[in-house]
């Protein structure tokens, strides 16, 4: 009698790190001056997932 095959059990899915949504930037204030005026935004690096777009696991 044969040996029945195992399956490989599948991949946990993945969730996505909630402060980018997934892309692994976020916007960042560009301040400006001795009063540091707001004047605009630029994109950064996401600091939660590190750009992976992938929720830390803890």
């Amino acid at each position: 009698m044969a040996a029945k095959k195992k399956t490989p059990p599948r991949p946990p899915a993945v969730k996505w790190c909630d402060p980018c949504k997934g892309t692994g930037e976020v916007p960042v204030s560009v301040r400006i001056g001795r009063k540091r005026r707001v004047v605009g935004q630029q994109n950064g690096l996401c600091l939660n997932c590190l750009g992976t777009g992938e929720a830390p696991t803890d």
